[in-house]
């Protein structure tokens, strides 16, 4: 977790709308590394790796359970994860 600040954002079913909407920095909370891994492994969440291709690729820090997904393309995988979770987005 070095190339860039690590950053957690979790959306609760209130501030996910399935992407219909612009979501802005103040629309969503923070967790800190801390908060996260005392959730890890909880059914109610879901852990989402955005990281950019060869920073996923080339990284042997991967956290375990972490769902890859492509950061680009929020449009197309947003609406398939449950709203009633909490999603954690992280990059490194």
């Amino acid at each position: 977790m070095r190339k860039c600040l690590l950053f957690l954002i979790f959306f609760l079913a209130v501030g996910w709308v399935a992407c219909e909407k612009t979501i802005s920095q103040s629309d969503v909370s923070r967790m800190t590394k801390g908060d996260l891994k005392a959730r890890l492994g909880t059914p109610d969440l879901v852990l989402i790796d955005v990281r950019y291709g060869k920073d996923w690729t080339g990284s042997n820090q991967k956290i375990t359970g972490a769902i890859r997904e492509d950061p680009d393309g929020v449009n197309t995988w947003g609406a398939k994860y449950p709203k009633d979770k909490t999603l954690v987005l992280y990059c490194a």
